[in-house]
Parts: C-alpha cells; structure tokens; sequence
C-alpha cells in the first residue's frame, strides 16, 4: 500500500464546539491539516471556529478551506490569518477562491483573476510586514502587529483551466477540485504546470504542492454511500472544468445548473445532487463500503499526481460524519 496523506475538509454544519471536537479526532487520528469550510449564510464562522481549534490542538495543521475576498476584504483576510498563525504557533494554511457559496448567497459576482492575483500578493506581504497599497482605496496601510518575514502557505482553490494556470504562476500549491479520475488529475496538473512555465517558475524547486479535495462517504451499504455524496459532485460538476466531458455528461451538467441551489449547497439528499448519476460518482468522490473506499484511496494515492488528499465526509445527518473520520483513519494508520 502506498503511504497516504490525508487530511479533512470540514464544514461548520454543526456546533462550533463540535467542529472542534472533530477537529481533536483528525489530530488524534493522524490528518495532516483540517480545513475549515468558509460560507457566513450556510455555516458558522470558520474564522472563530479555526482560533477555537487553535488553542486545542497542539499538531495538525489549521486552514480555511476556502475563504475568499469578495466578501472578506484582502486586508481582512491577512489579519485573521496572522492571527491564527500567531495563536496556533504557525501551524496555519491558507486556502483561498474564487467565491462560491459565500459570493452566490448574496447574489454576488465571483473574484476575477487579476483581482485573485492581486488579493494574494496583498494578503502575502501584509503577513510578513511589509506595507501595502490597498487595491480599492489607494492608501498605503499595514498590520501593526505582523511580524517581519512571516509566512503563511498560500493554496488556490481551482476547477476551471484559467484560475489552474493562476495556482502555478503565484501559489504554493493548489486545491483541485476536478475529481478522483487519474486521466482528470492529468489534465489539471498541466493546466498548473503551463501557469508556472509562462511565468518561469520551477515547481519542484518551489515545493508546489497539489490537495486533491474530494467528496466522501463511507457505508456498510455502499448505495447509501454514493447517494450521499451527489449533492457535492454536483457542485464539482456546476463549475468549469480544464477537460472536456462528453454529451450524456453535458445533458448532466446542464440540468444541474438549472437547478442548483447555494442555500443547499452541498446538502445531503437535495435535488440537484440527486441529478448526478452513480457513474460520475465513481470519477469525482470517494464512496463506498470500507473496502470500497480504501481500495478508491489505494488507488488515488499510487497515482502519484496529488501530494495530499483532503477528504470532506457526507452523511444525511452531519452528526455521523465521525464514523467516517474514524474510517479513514483506520485507513491511514494501516497506510503508514
């Protein structure tokens, strides 16, 4: 079995308290990081729940998983995030989008990607001290408290080929949200690997890093499982993405997005998700049995093409979601 590196995409569906409690078993259990899903109008405060966890966990890596800054001003995001660097001792990521469903609930526009670009490079230099010309009202400004230097890595969320080609010319790795299938992670790796070559940059040298984020259910009825994890696919799905997909897929695609809803995003159960056939859901999630799902991170991990492997558990009530952390990590201890 080749070794794996795993961690956890969290969305705070629940308590604040119990998403920290989670976040203690993803520690316990051997996770690498727990990202924090960032939405203000369909989950709590990923911001509160990240220092929360902060002050409770001593080892696994913390990050929003993603923020964006549309609805959070770039300066906004370089304070949360020096912040939490500071209370967890470093132990922080940051990922950030485009905007979804933090954008879409308040009938917003997504960032474009020269606004992307430049809320990145702002974000990073106000972390490490360095004064910046804010992009929208032209006054030079700082984080009085930044120390020099500081360093936060930077991921970007990506789906569509422009917004891969971005990750590979300015961040220190990339979210990909193109599925599970080796022939889509291909794709996705070149559309990273032309952003860095138009822009001079040597991958390898600078340690990019690729996050497969992917959907995951785990059931003794491997039905159940792939039921539950349409409604995410479904999101995967609505976006575009850097290969083509054929016409029964397209027929899919469309009715999705005449149908999705960002107040059910990613909800179990709900109707756009149940537009999804099992097929794709073999291409685009983990899902399953126990056997299932571990043979599906077998082979996901001796593809080579991802250095982690984020993993955001679905069940119809949020509740059980720690059955299937508790899964996967029997999966990684037998993996290491």
């Amino acid at each position: 079995m080749a070794p794996m590196n795993l961690s956890l995409g969290l969305f705070p569906s629940e308590p604040p308290g119990r998403i920290v409690e989670l976040t203690r078993l993803a520690e316990s259990l051997g996770f690498a990081c727990v990202w924090i899903g960032d939405s203000q109008m369909i989950w709590r405060e990923a911001y509160v729940v990240l220092g929360a966890a902060g002050l409770t966990t001593s080892r696994i890596t913390l990050a929003t998983g993603v923020t964006n800054p549309i609805t959070r001003d770039p300066t906004v995001v370089a304070a949360a995030m020096a912040t939490l660097h500071e209370l967890s001792g470093g132990r922080t990521r940051l990922g950030i989008g485009l905007g979804d469903s933090s954008v879409e609930t308040l009938r917003k526009e997504p960032a474009r990607l020269g606004f992307m670009e430049q809320a990145v490079l702002e974000i990073r230099a106000l972390v490490a001290g360095e004064t910046v010309v804010h992009h929208d009202s032209g006054s030079s400004v700082h984080l009085t408290y930044a120390r020099a230097g500081t360093q936060i890595p930077t991921y970007l969320a990506v789906s569509g080929p422009r917004v891969h080609r971005l990750a590979g010319k300015i961040a220190d790795g990339a979210i990909v949200l193109v599925g599970t299938d080796p022939r889509f992670l291909e794709a996705s790796r070149r559309e990273i690997e032309r952003g860095a070559a138009d822009a001079g940059r040597d991958l390898r040298r600078d340690g990019f890093r690729v996050v497969c984020w992917t959907p995951c259910a785990i059931d003794e009825d491997g039905s159940a499982a792939r039921a539950a994890v349409k409604a995410h696919v479904a999101r995967v799905l609505k976006r575009e993405l850097p290969f083509p997909l054929g016409p029964q897929e397209m027929e899919t695609v469309r009715a999705i997005r005449g149908q999705y809803e960002y107040y059910e995003h990613m909800v179990v159960g709900t109707s756009h998700g149940e537009i999804v056939p099992d097929a794709m859901v073999e291409q685009f999630a983990v899902a399953g049995t126990p056997s299932e799902a571990r043979q599906q991170l077998e082979r996901l991990a001796a593809t080579g093409l991802v250095d982690e492997i984020a993993l955001i558990p679905h069940a119809p009530d949020p509740a059980h979601r720690e059955r299937i952390i508790r899964h996967l990590g029997d999966i990684l201890r037998s993996s290491a």
